[in-house]
Parts: C-alpha cells; structure tokens; sequence
C-alpha cells in the first residue's frame, strides 16, 4: 500500500471509486494519471514510461479508448493511466468529462501534465484548472529538443517556483529526461515531495465569497472531500454534468465509498 505520508486520499485508498471508473489497481502500489492537451507528446511520454507494459481498453459506458500501463522504482509499483488529450476540464467534450472526472473522483496519487516546451502559454491553461483539483502534481515540459531548435529558452525552476509544483524537462522522444521524470513522480507520491501549488487568486470579492459559502455547505454535505473550491466554482459557473452528479448522487457515493475505504486502511 501507499506510504503514511500520502495516505490522505490517495488513490488506493480509493480503489472503489477507481474500479467504478474502469481502472483495477490491484497488485500496485501507486496510480499515476497522465494528462495534457493534444499535440504535446503524451503519447510518446506515455511509452517512455511504461515500454511494453501496457494494454488498452474503453473507458466504461465510452467507445473512446483507455491505455494503461506500469513501471516500478524503488521496488514500487505504478499504474499509469493515460487520460484523453484536451484542452480544459470544463466538461464541454466527452474527451474533457473523462479526464476530469477521473482525476476528480479517481483522485490519483500523482497526476502527470505533459506541455509543449514550445507552446507553454496555451498549455498552462490546463494545468492551473488541474491544480484547482488536485495539488499532487508534476509538470512534464516536453519537447524540450524542438523548443531548443527553435532558440525557445524555459527556465524550469522558475517554472516550478511560479506554479509551486515540480517541473521535469524532457525529450521523450530521445528518452531524455524520463529516468528524472519517474524518480520526480516516486517524491511526489510517496510524500518525499509536498507540492504547495499557487492558486488562481483573481476570483472578484464578491464571487469568491460566493466560492468560500458554497464550498464550505458542499464540505459539510460530503466529508473528507479533496477538492471543493474547484467544484463550487464550477457549479456557481453552470456546468451540467455536475450539477446532474449532486443531483442523481453520484457525487455522494463517490465520497462515501472513498471514506470507508480510508477507514479501512487507518485501522
């Protein structure tokens, strides 16, 4: 099982909510959920990372198809779920709704963003509406050799310091960069690395007292939930897909079967 220090929420406490979502994660130690726009990459970090331990499949109730693969470190087993390509996760695309709901109620330990080093302002878009969910995140500035071609010049630890999060650059398509993108990934899950990501803080007064109001009744509705600023803020923005969720209970479930799955583990 994961370490104490990621035990709060961490995916394999979460096993339910992840076999609901189609994903087993029996005989691992850690989930690893891989997103980022199209055209970044993604697929060719995907196969650095997991080689020929993978296979694919649906995503449950969906024709659009899963890939999943492993890779150890550490004597540590992974799980590396690569989540369709978008461009945000406001739910407008079946593509976006598979991505955010995965790491919404799959709550994976790690969430891997891979970025195109060349196109970094389009890419970052996705990336801060990740961060508003979860704040265990790494950062994968791929293409790293064309954005050098193109005399294109990314500070990472700059990077790293404005989103509060890790950033690893990388070449997947040389295998540049993967050995420290995994070890990166192993901190992060294990809690060697606490990531302290900056939030959006350009909310108007008056709407984010609107945002504090309403996450804190979802708080109380559904304990021990990881992410409610981010769902306030959709549900104050109008997004149906969810309020459709809180309305059938879909979102109570989820909750529920992630809190006895803690409770579990804890005793």
């Amino acid at each position: 099982m994961a370490t104490e220090a990621n035990c709060d929420g961490c995916a394999l406490n979460n096993a339910a909510n992840l076999k609901k979502l189609g994903v087993n994660v029996s005989n691992v130690d850690f989930v690893v959920a891989l997103a980022g726009n199209p055209n970044t990459g993604k697929s060719t970090v995907f196969n650095a990372l997991t080689g020929l331990k993978q296979h694919t499949g649906n995503w449950p109730g969906k024709t659009i198809a899963r890939m999943e693969g492993g890779f150890s470190y550490n004597d540590k087993r992974y799980k590396l779920v690569d989540l369709p390509g978008t461009y945000s996760l406001l739910s407008t695309s079946e593509d976006e709704e598979i991505a955010r709901n995965f790491i919404l109620f799959g709550n994976p330990d790690v969430t891997v963003v891979v970025v195109d080093a060349t196109r970094l302002e389009r890419n970052l878009n996705l990336v801060l509406q990740i961060l508003e969910i979860t704040k265990r995140v790494v950062v994968c500035l791929n293409l790293m050799d064309e954005a050098e071609r193109h005399h294109i010049k990314v500070d990472e630890r700059v990077l790293a310091r404005e989103l509060g999060v890790p950033v690893v650059g990388t070449s997947a398509r040389y295998n540049k960069g993967i050995d420290e993108l995994i070890k990166v990934v192993h901190e992060v899950a294990t809690g060697e690395i606490v990531c302290k990501p900056h939030l959006l803080k350009s909310i108007p007064g008056n709407i984010r007292h609107a945002v504090d109001r309403l996450a804190g009744e979802i708080e109380k509705h559904y304990t021990g939930i990881t992410n409610s600023r981010w769902l306030a803020i959709r549900l104050l923005e109008g997004d149906q897909s969810l309020i459709e969720a809180l309305e059938d209970n879909r979102i109570a479930d989820m909750v529920e079967v992630q809190n006895r799955m803690i409770e579990r583990v804890a005793v």
